[in-house]
């Protein structure tokens, strides 16, 4: 009995030691969001965009090509190529600037002068590189929301 109870022992602490050491790599979509949207003194805007990489393995960050609205009015296009790394279940910030349409740019100067919250989309494909992989489109719809910054005109966060 002592040695079947051993030897289970024995078997166990093996697959445990297996399953520790095993590598799983995870690539999951990224999220892309505006971390900062700032109007510049020629009408356009400067948007501070954090791309956030979920996966397990390291994403090379090649283009990102999103279509932006704001308080639902189209604003255009906001198109990159950062050509940056992230670590895994970690994100960064590039800063893109962009002309936007008319209506939207009212929307951000209405929030702005009212002090009050701007929602936003940003829908479209974002192309990473996984460590050691191929790239790969991946589709982003995501929304939220952005307050004026305090103390900082023409400024949401």
């Amino acid at each position: 009995m002592k040695s079947i109870l051993k030897l289970t022992l024995a078997v166990f602490a093996a697959v445990l030691l297996v399953s520790c050491g095993s590598n799983a790599r995870r690539v999951s979509p990224p999220s892309a969001a505006i971390q900062q949207l700032t109007v510049q003194a020629n009408g356009d805007w400067a948007v501070d965009l954090r791309l956030h990489n979920f996966s397990s393995v390291s994403m090379r960050f090649d283009s990102v090509r999103l279509q932006v609205s704001a308080d639902e009015h189209s604003a255009g296009t906001l198109q990159a190529t950062p050509a940056i790394s992230i670590g895994p279940t970690s994100a960064d910030v590039v800063r893109v600037t962009m002309k936007p349409e008319g209506m939207a740019r009212i929307a951000v100067a209405d929030a702005l002068a009212g002090r009050r919250s701007l929602a936003y989309r940003l829908e479209g494909v974002v192309t990473a590189t996984p460590e050691e992989g191929k790239p790969r489109e991946f589709e982003v719809d995501d929304r939220s929301s952005l307050n004026p910054a305090p103390g900082l005109d023409g400024v949401l966060r």
